[in-house]
C-alpha cells in the first residue's frame, strides 16, 4: 500500500496537525488495539482554550460550530498521532460528535460535517466515508460547542 502523506494535504488546506491536548481527566487522548485506533472525545481546543464557548443555536452559529468540529478532528488526529502514525491510517471508521444545543435546536448533522467534510478531503471518498453519529447533549466540558471522538482503522497492526 502507498504511503499518505496527511501532513502535506493538511498543510496545501492551510492546516497543521496540533499538539494533542493533555487529559482534562483519569483517561487517556487514544487507544490502540489491534488495527484499530479510539480516540477520546476531542474538544476544539486551540493553544489551550476553546475559542468560542456557548450553545449552538444561541451564542455559537451553526457555521461557528461546524468550524470548531474541525477543530476537534484535528484534534483526535493528535491524539491518534500519539499511539499511530497518522499516516498509517487505512480509512476512517467512525465518527461521533456531540453537540451542546439551545433548547429546540436539531442541526447537529451540519455541525458534525465540519469533521466529516475535513476527513473526507484527506483520505478521500472511499477511506475517507465512516459510519457517523451525531447526538444534541444539554451540556459539554468546559462549555464547549462540540466534541468529537473518532475510530480508525491502521493499514498494519
Amino acid at each position: 500500500m502507498s504511503k499518505t502523506n496527511i501532513r502535506k494535504k493538511l498543510k496545501e488546506m492551510g492546516l497543521e496537525l496540533p499538539v494533542a491536548a493533555i487529559p482534562l481527566a483519569a483517561y487517556v487522548p487514544a487507544v490502540k488495539t489491534g488495527k484499530l485506533v479510539f480516540t477520546a472525545g476531542q474538544l476544539p481546543m486551540v493553544n489551550g482554550a476553546i475559542p468560542k464557548t456557548g450553545k449552538v443555536g444561541a451564542e455559537v452559529s451553526v457555521e461557528e460550530a461546524k468550524e470548531l468540529a474541525q477543530v476537534c478532528a484535528l484534534n483526535a488526529l493528535a491524539a491518534l498521532n500519539l499511539v499511530a502514525d497518522v499516516d498509517d491510517v487505512a480509512r476512517i471508521v467512525r465518527v461521533v460528535g456531540y453537540v451542546n444545543g439551545a433548547p429546540g435546536f436539531v442541526n447537529q448533522p451540519a455541525v458534525i460535517n465540519g469533521a466529516s467534510e475535513l476527513l473526507l478531503a484527506l483520505w478521500g471518498d472511499v477511506n475517507g466515508k465512516h459510519a457517523r453519529s451525531a447526538l444534541g447533549v444539554a451540556e459539554l466540558p468546559l462549555n464547549s460547542p462540540v466534541e468529537v471522538e473518532l475510530t480508525f482503522e491502521l493499514k498494519k497492526k
